[in-house]
């Protein structure tokens, strides 16, 4: 990597700003007079800079982490409110959770700027409204037992930063997530996660780094709050909803792997439990039937791991 360069030009950028997600970035210059290959080596080794952003910001990503899942261990609901690139990363990452871990959808949902046409077009002015970021917070009905995450690469945005004001005053947990130093966000969070990636290869277009950043964070939060949760069991995604041929395939292969067993004897388990992989996983680890595992995994908020231990005390 071309460390020489400094992170950004010393001037304020075209616009006037002085945020670092718009300012100028001294290592991709003259970017259109390069050759492809040249292009695609600035981008992969800006692209470089993120994890280690990232990095820096693992100890309040942890401390976030942990807030959550005491709120929605407590029935609250996960929300991530953003605009433009921001928004549509939140709203990835809330439609991926319950396909990936068997959440119900409105544990972990999504308020993007301009409403769902935002999602697949652009909507010029959305991100400006602060009123409408305050009204989408009530309109969702958002309490003290909820957490509420606001997306914004500069840490500025208008419409989040009014959604995360209005979500403090009302007791929520409220964690900001922006790519620049001391965001203006930061004043209405409990907990800020700031990976400062530098100036973009293209200058302002936060979709690159910041919205690259962002995404990582978002991937942390929502992995490490449903492990937490016991939606995992080891490396495996144990509460899969078997709604498509490509679902009930990878639960007979964890089933395969997990107990060393063939796919006739996979396949067989699983229609013992009904379909349901947490079940079979119990059922298998235990000796169990169907009903024994279905409780135990009441008893323990529906985790594997917890259910087996629970069974295996009772019966040493």
């Amino acid at each position: 990597m071309r460390d020489e360069q400094p992170d950004a030009l010393p001037q304020k950028d075209m616009l006037g700003e002085s945020l670092i997600t718009e300012q100028m970035n001294p290592r991709t210059m003259n970017l259109d007079e390069r050759p492809i290959i040249e292009i695609l080596r600035l981008m992969n080794e800006e692209d470089q800079r993120v994890a280690h952003a990232v990095e820096k910001e693992l100890h309040q990503i942890a401390a976030a982490v942990e807030a959550i899942v005491e709120r929605l261990r407590n029935g609250g609901r996960l929300f991530y409110v953003g605009s433009g690139t921001s928004g549509r990363l939140g709203v990835l990452d809330a439609v991926e959770c319950p396909p990936t871990f068997g959440t119900p959808p409105e544990l972990v949902e999504a308020i993007i700027a301009g409403g769902p046409e935002a999602c697949w077009r652009a909507v010029e002015g959305a991100e400006d409204d602060a009123r409408a970021g305050a009204e989408a917070i009530d309109a969702r009905g958002v309490t003290v037992r909820d957490a509420v995450v606001g997306l914004t690469a500069s840490g500025r945005t208008p419409f989040t930063l009014a959604a995360l004001e209005r979500a403090r005053r009302l007791g929520a947990l409220t964690i900001a997530i922006a790519c620049t130093p001391r965001p203006a966000i930061a004043q209405f969070a409990d907990i800020s996660i700031t990976p400062v990636v530098g100036p973009e290869v293209i200058a302002g277009s936060t979709r690159l780094k910041a919205g690259t950043a962002e995404k990582m964070v978002l991937n942390m939060l929502s992995t490490t709050v449903m492990i937490q949760l016991g939606y995992t069991y080891g490396n495996m995604m144990s509460n899969l909803q078997l709604g498509s041929e490509k679902l009930r395939r990878r639960a007979r292969a964890i089933l395969r792997a997990q107990f060393h067993l063939s796919e006739e004897e996979a396949a067989r388990l699983l229609d013992e439990a009904g379909g349901d992989l947490k079940a079979a996983l119990v059922m298998r680890a235990t000796g169990t039937g169907l009903a024994e595992a279905r409780r135990a995994l009441t008893a323990t908020q529906c985790s594997v791991k917890r259910a087996i231990e629970r069974l295996r005390h009772h019966r040493s």
